[in-house]
């Protein structure tokens, strides 16, 4: 006897709705991209279903505007004040602060690796517990308990507790960056994610820039205010404003979009639609913390990442040391505190634009390798002159080069990795957490007897500038190749006349 087949207000049957998620299931078996389309995926919610497009699009857009505003001022704030706490220590070696503590330059730049081996420590097991806890109060507490490190430091006395102090405060930062990834990955389409993190990242740049305007306006005013140091001064008010942002986080971030309470039900199902359409129809929250870290580790994808996120922060590396490059060019205290802030500026508006073009053409190949070959010529610059306006037009190119390509690598892992949310987290915690060894051995390419040139930090940035290629070139070729085999499946070619579904961005 034949079973009765139905047919729902969009006229599907019942059949065809079996044979979709029976592929999607298989899709979410693999962890690969199943085969529903957008219109299919709209008729699994009941309160979508009978939605025209128009609707569609409006209640989407009333998503997108919520989430913005509860998500995004909020994490970017949280971000400045993360990345304040890696640079600050730079601004404040130039106040005395090394000086005071009576260290070495090796004793120097051990304390700064030891912050990320904290941070090495702490990334894998952080991010896999956020991917299974609510991400509000996961955040605030470890920004708490990062703020309490920032404030210890202004008590330090030694090399040894500043050591210990910048381990601490790097493995309490360490779920923090791969964190706000996966959210802004699990909030938002795979065309909307790489401009959102370009303006997260706004907290990275703008960090850089305020920096130098506190460290202007408290290291030059403060000395011996209540009988402490400028620099004491320095990590106190950035420890207290940190405790401040991390409650107030507590109240105003969301939580994931199948729980968050801040969305009414339909707003809910609409979050979870357009994440579903952006992962190709997987569901995100399908598998457990280590089904997913498995699934990671058996992807070529996660190590091609770890190749080009660990190559990125090998070129940045020269971020550690920005103040003393500055110093270099022979400025006066306060002008070189404030100079730093145009070229992170710079970098930031080129962020910003180069990430809408990349997902408005869900492209990012050349989005990555065009800016970070002009960063190397920009740090050949920097090296091979001492004409200050030449060196400085060159710190403008491998600041801007660099920046953008840290940017768009995240978009783009976790766009060809899209789901479920564990794996992604295993993804993006390894890459990140791989990526901080570089911090191990760059410092040690700045000693202080290579003033003015640095030509032996200029090495090791040049070094990272070739891997970055060298791995955008293998993920790129990995997207093709699988797209090819999308293609074969869905019978689908460019004069096929068949709409083309979900691809790998490459």
């Amino acid at each position: 006897m034949t079973a009765h087949n139905t047919v729902d207000a969009k006229g599907r049957s019942s059949d065809d709705l079996a044979r979709v998620e029976e592929a999607e299931l298989k899709g979410e078996q693999i962890g690969q991209p199943g085969l529903a389309t957008a219109l299919e995926i709209q008729g699994r919610f009941d309160s979508l279903r009978d939605l025209t497009p128009e609707q569609m699009d409006a209640l989407n857009k009333r998503v997108v505007k919520k989430v913005d505003w509860r998500l995004m001022p909020m994490i970017t704030l949280m971000f400045l004040l993360n990345y304040l706490d890696r640079v600050n220590v730079s601004n404040a070696r130039l106040a005395g602060f090394q000086t005071d503590l009576g260290m070495s330059d090796t004793v120097w730049s051990a304390g700064i690796s030891t912050f990320y081996v904290g941070y090495l420590v702490g990334q894998l097991p952080g991010n896999m517990i956020l991917a299974k806890t609510k991400p509000n109060w996961f955040l605030s507490l470890i920004m708490l308990l990062w703020s309490a490190g920032t404030l210890c430091m202004a008590a330090l006395t030694s090399g040894a507790g500043f050591a210990v102090c910048r381990f601490f405060i790097g493995f309490t930062e360490a779920p923090f960056f791969p964190g706000i990834t996966l959210m802004t990955s699990s909030w938002y389409t795979k065309e909307e994610s790489p401009l959102r993190m370009a303006i997260w990242h706004a907290g990275n740049t703008a960090s850089n820039i305020l920096s130098g305007f506190l460290a202007a306006g408290i290291l030059e005013n403060m000395q011996g205010v209540v009988g402490l140091k400028a620099w004491q001064w320095f990590f106190l008010i950035e420890g207290a404003v940190s405790v401040i942002v991390a409650i107030v986080a507590y109240f105003i971030l969301p939580g994931w979009p199948e729980d968050s309470g801040f969305l009414d039900d339909q707003e809910r199902d609409m979050a979870k639609y357009r994440m579903l359409v952006s992962n190709g129809g997987i569901d995100e929250t399908q598998v457990g913390a280590w089904a997913g870290l498995k699934m990671a580790a058996k992807d070529p994808f996660t190590w091609i990442f770890c190749l080009m996120h660990f190559a990125l922060i090998t070129a940045q590396s020269f971020k550690d040391f920005m103040p003393s490059i500055m110093e270099t060019f022979h400025f006066n205290k306060l002008t070189t505190y404030l100079v730093q802030a145009p070229p992170y500026a710079i970098a930031y508006a080129a962020a910003c634009a180069l990430a809408w073009s990349s997902g408005r053409f869900q492209e990012s190949f050349w989005h990555v390798v065009i800016p970070i070959i002009l960063g190397g010529a920009g740090c050949g610059i920097l090296i091979g002159t001492l004409n200050v306006g030449a060196r400085y037009f060159g710190l403008c190119l491998l600041v801007a080069g660099t920046y953008n390509g840290l940017n768009l690598q995240l978009s783009w892992e976790t766009t060809v990795v899209p789901a479920p949310r564990s794996k992604k987290a295993a993804l993006v915690a390894i890459a990140n957490c791989i990526s901080q060894t570089s911090h191990w051995f760059t410092p040690y390419f700045f000693p202080r007897s290579q003033v003015p040139y640095y030509r032996l930090g200029g090495s090791i940035i040049l070094v990272g500038v070739v891997l970055v290629v060298v791995s955008a070139v293998l993920t790129k070729w990995r997207a093709t190749v699988l797209n090819k085999k999308l293609d074969e499946q869905e019978g689908w070619s460019p004069t096929s006349g068949n709409e083309r579904g979900w691809r790998y961005v490459s």
